[in-house]
C-alpha cells in the first residue's frame, strides 16, 4: 500500500490549515499531521477547492509551522468503534476513552456521519417511555422512537431535569424489557463541575451501567463540539439496530453545538444567515434528529431528548425555532416556575407531544390517560386567565369559580409538575394525582371528561 504525504502548509489559520497541490481526496476525509518532533495530530477535511484543501485541525496548531509538517490522508472518515462495551464507559466528544479503561475492542467501526432513516423504513413510534416525572408522562408523553426537546434557560434546572430522566427512564412492560434499554448521554461546551456532577450521579445512581457517555468540555476543540452528537447517535444507532436495544439519547447542551457551528462557518468565510448563524444549520440539525426512530425489522430503537437553552429566553431564536420544525413537540421550561422555586418548572401550556395521542390510552396506558390529560390542560389555562383577571380586578372581586381555579392552579403547580429531584413516580402516582387535584374544581366545569370517567375516578 502506497502512503502518500504532502509536506508543508500553505496557510495556518486559528485551527484550519490549508494545503495546495492535493487530489484525491474527500468531504470530511480525515488527515494525519506530523511534526518535526514526531508528535501526530488529527485533522478533518472542511473545504475542497480545485487542488486546495482546508483542514480543521482537533488540538489546534500551536506549535505548527509552515514547512514542518507532512500530511498523510487516510482515505476514509472518523469512524467509532463500537461493541458491547460501551455500555458503562465515558468517552471525549471526538469518542476516545475518557474514563481510563483503555480503548474499545470493536466488534465493528461505523462512520460517524451516519444517514437519516429513510421515510419509507420508519416505523410509527405507539409505544411510551416514562421519565417518573409527572408533568411529561401525564401531559406530554415520550413515545419511543420520538424527537422531543427540552427549550430551557440560562440558569435553570435543566441539567438535574436531564440527570433525573437518565436516572430514571424506563420503557414499558416486563422486566426483560428493562434488561434491553439503554442510555446514551451527550453533553457538549459543559464546564469541568457540570461534568462531575453528570458522572458522580450517573455512578452513584447505578445508571451508568446501562449508559454511554460522551462529554465534551468548554476547554475542548470546537471540532469536538461537532462530532459529539454524530458519535452519540451512531452509538445509539449500533446499539439499537444492531443489539436490539431501546435506547434513550439525552443531548445537552444544544445551544453549545449551534454556537460551535457558527464560530466554525465564520471561520471558513462563509455568509452568515440569522442572528450570524450558517444558513444551513436547519439542514444540519435535521442530520442529527432525523437519525433518531424506529425501523421496519429492527427490535430496537432510538428516543431523542436534545436540550438547549433559548438565548434571553427567546423561543423564536434560530436554535428552539428550527429545532421545533424539526422535532416531534416540545417541553418548555418557565422561569415563572423557577422563580417560584418549582421543579421541574415545566411550563405545560408551550408544550406538547405531537405523537401522545397515539401512545397513550387504552392499550398502552390507563384508558383515563387522554381525557385526564386534556382536562388538565383546559383547567391549567383557565388559571391564567383567572390570575390575569385578578391581576387586574383583584382576587377579592373574583367570582367563586375563579377562586377554585386560583386554588387548583396553586395545588397543580406544587403537587403535580413539582416534585423531588429523587422522586420517582409511577404512571399511576401520575394520573391518581391529577384527578385528586381536579377534584378541587366544581364537577360542571370539567367538560372534557365523559361522566363515567368522572363517576370512577373523581373522588
Amino acid at each position: 500500500m502506497i502512503r502518500l504525504e504532502y509536506t508543508g502548509l500553505s496557510e495556518i489559520n486559528g485551527s484550519l490549515v490549508a494545503l495546495e497541490g492535493v487530489t484525491g481526496v474527500a468531504y470530511d476525509e480525515m488527515a494525519e499531521l506530523s511534526l518535526p518532533d514526531g508528535s501526530r495530530r488529527l485533522g478533518r477535511v472542511i473545504l475542497i477547492d480545485g487542488d486546495r484543501v482546508v483542514l480543521q485541525v482537533f488540538e489546534g496548531t500551536d506549535g505548527l509551522s509552515m514547512d514542518g509538517v507532512n500530511t498523510c490522508f487516510t482515505g476514509e472518515s472518523l469512524r467509532l468503534p463500537l461493541s458491547r462495551e460501551v455500555l458503562g464507559r465515558i468517552f471525549s466528544g471526538a469518542g476516545e476513552p475518557r474514563d481510563g479503561l483503555g480503548p474499545v475492542y470493536p466488534e465493528e467501526r461505523r462512520d460517524i456521519n451516519g444517514s437519516a432513516i429513510n421515510p419509507v423504513s420508519r416505523q410509527y413510534p405507539r409505544d411510551y417511555i416514562l421519565t417518573g416525572v409527572s408533568s411529561i408522562d401525564g401531559m406530554m408523553t415520550l413515545i419511543r422512537g420520538q424527537k422531543l426537546p427540552i427549550f430551557s434557560g440560562d440558569g435553570m434546572s435543566h441539567n438535574e431535569l436531564a440527570a433525573q430522566i437518565v436516572r430514571q427512564a424506563r420503557v414499558a412492560g416486563s422486566a426483560d424489557a428493562q434488561e434491553d434499554f439503554a442510555v446514551v448521554f451527550c453533553a457538549m461546551g459543559v464546564k469541568n463541575d457540570t461534568a462531575e456532577f453528570f458522572m458522580n450521579d450517573f455512578r452513584e445512581s447505578g445508571a451508568l451501567s446501562r449508559c454511554v457517555m460522551y462529554l465534551n468540555m468548554a476547554s475542548d476543540p470546537i471540532i469536538e463540539r461537532i462530532l459529539a452528537p454524530r458519535c452519540a447517535m451512531t452509538a445509539a444507532e449500533y446499539l439499537a439496530y444492531t443489539l436490539g436495544y431501546h435506547v434513550l439519547v439525552v443531548m445537552t447542551d444544544m445551544t453549545s453545538y449551534c454556537e460551535a457551528l457558527r464560530e466554525f462557518s465564520s471561520s471558513k468565510g462563509e455568509i452568515p444567515s440569522r442572528k450570524g448563524f450558517p444558513g444551513y444549520m436547519y439542514s444540519d440539525l435535521a442530520s442529527i434528529y432525523e437519525r433518531a426512530g424506529m425501523i421496519r425489522g429492527k427490535t430496537g430503537s432510538v428516543t431523542l431528548i436534545p436540550i438547549l437553552t433559548m438565548p434571553s429566553d427567546d423561543i423564536s431564536h434560530p436554535i428552539p425555532d428550527l429545532t421545533g420544525y424539526i422535532t416531534e413537540g416540545q417541553i418548555v421550561l418557565g422561569r415563572d416556575l423557577a422563580g417560584r422555586g418549582v421543579y421541574p418548572p415545566v411550563s405545560v401550556l408551550p408544550s406538547l407531544s405531537r405523537l401522545m395521542k397515539d401512545g397513550i390510552g387504552e392499550g398502552f396506558t390507563r384508558a383515563d390517560h387522554p381525557d385526564l390529560s386534556n382536562q388538565l390542560f383546559a383547567s391549567y389555562s383557565a388559571v391564567m386567565d383567572a390570575r390575569s383577571l385578578a391581576s387586574v380586578i383583584g382576587e377579592d372581586e373574583l367570582s367563586p369559580t375563579d377562586r377554585q381555579y386560583l386554588r387548583f392552579g396553586d395545588a397543580f403547580e406544587r403537587e403535580f409538575i413539582g416534585q423531588g429531584q429523587r422522586e420517582d413516580r409511577s404512571l399511576e402516582q401520575t394520573l391518581d394525582t391529577g384527578w385528586r387535584l381536579l377534584g378541587l374544581l366544581p364537577r360542571s366545569e370539567l367538560s372534557r371528561v365523559s361522566d363515567a370517567l368522572l363517576d370512577e375516578y373523581l373522588k
